[in-house]
């Protein structure tokens, strides 16, 4: 079964950083889609954080984000590297994808995702 597996979370300080890794795995020929980010804080919707392109190329969805998270990915892996955290930024955080290779200008219908890895910004 394909899935897709992140790892990485957990407690972080105010003003510290974490980074998350999301895989491929039970056949998943990862590399050949986009990969987005998304969190899901308690009480609030899911939202949609960043995506990053079979070829690489990032597109930031979120205004909160900007400046503090960046995404990355090689053969094996999408990262996703977070800076700056606030008590704000805890949420259970998911990757996905639509199996396209490329990402759309927002985000949209994900066909597979993560379980998700929680992260926790507390002092």
């Amino acid at each position: 079964q394909v899935q897709l597996v992140e790892s990485g979370g957990g407690l972080v300080q105010p003003g510290g950083s974490l980074r998350l890794s999301c895989a491929g795995a039970g056949g998943l020929i990862f590399e050949y889609y986009a990969i987005s980010w998304f969190r899901q804080a308690p009480g609030k919707e899911r939202e949609g954080l960043l995506c990053i392109s079979m070829n690489g190329d990032g597109t930031t969805y979120a205004d909160s984000v900007k400046g503090r998270f960046t995404i990355s990915r090689d053969e094996t892996k999408v990262s996703l590297q977070m800076n700056s955290l606030t008590p704000e930024d805890t949420a259970t955080y998911y990757c996905a994808t639509d199996m396209l290779d490329y990402c759309s200008d927002v985000p949209g219908p994900m066909d597979l995702w993560g379980k998700g890895t929680l992260v926790t910004v507390s002092s």
